[in-house]
């Protein structure tokens, strides 16, 4: 940053792309992010890993209020607004229309258009500018899905401390939970992670899952195990392994099925008698009904 501009952004858009680490953007009261700064830092460089958010008395956009009237609302645009609006600019725009008027009088209706006209764009160019900024507000942007929430200033320390350790210990879930099968996308392992901490809290407390602070608070509960006490991610994370094995395993079967007897010996001989008596007790289950 220099003098309030932003430099080298082509070096921070390729570290902001390859970065795994939680990047939280904030927009504090009154100031914007315009141009090429927000291309820069615009969570779309990385979704997984970037958030923008924002105070209710910002602003945001790739052009200011001013600059967006400039191009899309010029002075023809807001004289057609007038003619449209304004009773007395449209009944002297409507008399200087007319065929019959002497030289003298159009030249009068002329000069009474020209400075209502004067009068009125000033205010027209106001309202505009204003119309323009609405598109700009947090309100707008969190609708338009370009900032993750609004966040107030006196709330965003508070914040910003709970939501990055959750940030941090949910990747430290992630992690864990791709040992025990890689092939899940970030979404899938997100909504698990959801659907565990219901099962943990209960149906009750669902709405939880906003807090950030309690979602910390049983991430640290259920990472850190402690002697005595089950963990619902650790045994979670156990039955992915177990599910993750067996997919491995019947796909190497059905891709190579002339080793299925090599791999059952196999087997056989890596297990304890009790486990190898309750296969045998199966495998005659299984023959009964057609011995019959």
């Amino acid at each position: 940053m220099y003098d309030q501009v932003l430099k080298f952004g082509a070096y921070i858009v390729d570290a902001l792309r390859e970065f795994k680490q939680p990047v939280l953007v904030y927009i504090p009261p009154h100031a914007e992010l315009r141009g090429g700064s927000w291309v820069v830092i615009d969570p779309t460089i990385n979704p997984l890993c970037m958030e923008l958010y924002a105070d209710k008395e910002s602003r945001g956009g790739v052009l200011e209020a001013e600059g967006t009237v400039e191009i899309k609302f010029r002075k023809k645009d807001l004289v057609k607004t007038m003619r449209r609006i304004d009773a007395e600019y449209a009944g002297l725009a409507e008399q200087l229309g007319t065929p019959e008027l002497s030289e003298e009088e159009r030249k009068k209706l002329s000069n009474q258009l020209k400075a209502r006209e004067e009068f009125l764009l000033p205010i027209y160019h106001q309202v505009a500018v204003q119309f323009a900024d609405l598109h700009d507000t947090p309100g707008r942007m969190h609708e338009k899905g370009v900032i993750t929430d609004i966040i107030e200033w006196k709330n965003a320390r508070t914040f910003f401390y709970w939501r990055l350790r959750r940030l941090l210990l949910e990747e430290i879930a992630k992690q864990e939970i791709l040992k025990a099968n890689k092939e899940l996308s970030d979404g899938h392992i997100q909504s698990m992670l959801r659907r565990w901490f219901v099962e943990s809290e209960g149906a009750v407390k669902a709405y939880l899952w906003e807090s950030n602070q309690d979602v910390v608070e049983w991430l640290e509960k259920n990472l850190h195990e402690e002697d005595g006490r089950c963990s619902t991610i650790r045994e979670n994370i156990k039955f992915l392994k177990r599910d993750f094995a067996l997919k491995h395993i019947r796909s190497l079967l059905q891709l190579n099925p002339e080793v299925a007897m090599d791999s059952i010996i196999y087997m056989t001989q890596h297990i304890t008698p009790a486990q190898r008596a309750k296969i045998a007790h199966l495998l005659a289950t299984m023959e009964s009904p057609a011995s019959t």
